[in-house]
């Protein structure tokens, strides 16, 4: 017989036959599972480059719409400051007519108040240029609480204040914009609980820092930043689906008085520290919780900004207590 027409496989024994079976099996199984964790990988940068194109979408449009923006309010402000100059003008030449200089009093006021507009849509649409230095987070919200504090905010008076209280870790941030900022969040949520029935025991304002790593938007696994977390929790009506939605939408209010720019400015102050702002309903009670997330470095959050919360996270994800 032909050596050469032997079939090799006949001898093969029952033994390595089912060693070779084993190994063919287990190569199989690790190249299924290499398939299913590509297939996960490319489906969260495929996520993240969705969510970062969104981002930059978002950033065009809201670039346009301040540049109008910022056309108008010049074109307005020059005329709407020779309003005023006349109102006050008036209202002196009217002293000895009370009636008359009461109604002068009031084009002062509205021109006042048509000036705070234009002064918010300016703030809005101008580019920040930060200049970062070491802040106490501590020291950032109590300023921020004093400056939201006023006869101007309804029911500010009633509400129960807890904190500021934290970690005293310092963040390195733009501390004139991020005490704008907090000051625009803790005037929002004065005047929501100022809009609702007090719970049992009366209004609550909490205010909190504390540090966390945060995710950042570079789709690494296990990447993070440390950052402080600046947290706000109110008592009022909490926020719906469609508030939230659209809350940081320039021009966006759900009042009757306001310009809707308060968290549109919010939101590009985050942006440009390469933080985020978040604001969801609170969990342990009724009412809203805004964190406000800033890298304690400027030049982490520069390099690597924070990513925004993806809708199938949790509210406060990919964070760990430091």
């Amino acid at each position: 017989m032909n050596t050469h027409d032997e079939n090799p496989i006949a001898r093969v024994g029952p033994d390595e036959l089912t060693g070779l079976l084993a190994a063919v099996q287990e190569a199989t199984g690790k190249l299924e599972s290499s398939h299913t964790q590509l297939l996960a990988r490319v489906d969260a940068l495929t996520r993240d480059l969705t969510e970062a194109n969104s981002q930059l979408e978002r950033a065009g449009r809201l670039a346009a719409l301040g540049e109008m923006a910022a056309g108008i309010a010049h074109e307005i402000r020059n005329p709407l400051g020779c309003v005023r100059l006349y109102a006050s003008l008036l209202t002196q030449d009217l002293k000895d007519r009370p009636e008359a200089a009461r109604l002068a009093e009031k084009i002062t006021d509205a021109t006042r108040a048509m000036e705070g507009i234009v002064a918010d849509v300016l703030t809005f649409a101008r580019e920040f240029r930060l200049r970062p230095e070491p802040v106490d987070p501590a020291d950032l919200l109590a300023s921020s609480l004093a400056q939201a504090s006023h006869d101007g905010v309804p029911g500010w008076r009633t509400v129960r204040i807890t904190g500021p209280r934290g970690d005293g870790e310092p963040v390195e941030c733009d501390r004139a914009l991020v005490v704008q900022s907090l000051t625009n969040i803790i005037r929002n949520a004065f005047e929501a609980m100022g809009e609702t029935a007090a719970p049992p025991g009366g209004h609550e304002l909490t205010l909190e820092s504390r540090t966390a790593t945060v995710a950042t938007g570079t789709g690494r696994s296990g990447s993070g930043v440390r950052c402080t977390v600046f947290r706000i929790t109110d008592t009022g009506p909490g926020v719906s689906d469609d508030v939230a939605a659209r809350m940081f939408n320039p021009f966006f209010t759900t009042r009757h008085t306001g310009t809707g720019l308060g968290l549109a400015i919010v939101h590009r102050i985050a942006d440009a520290h390469g933080g985020r702002i978040t604001i969801s309903n609170a969990k342990a009670r009724r009412g809203a919780c805004a964190e406000l997330i800033l890298p304690l470095r400027a030049a982490d959050g520069a390099q690597h900004p924070i990513s925004p919360p993806r809708r199938d996270r949790a509210a406060n994800p990919t964070e760990q207590a430091a």
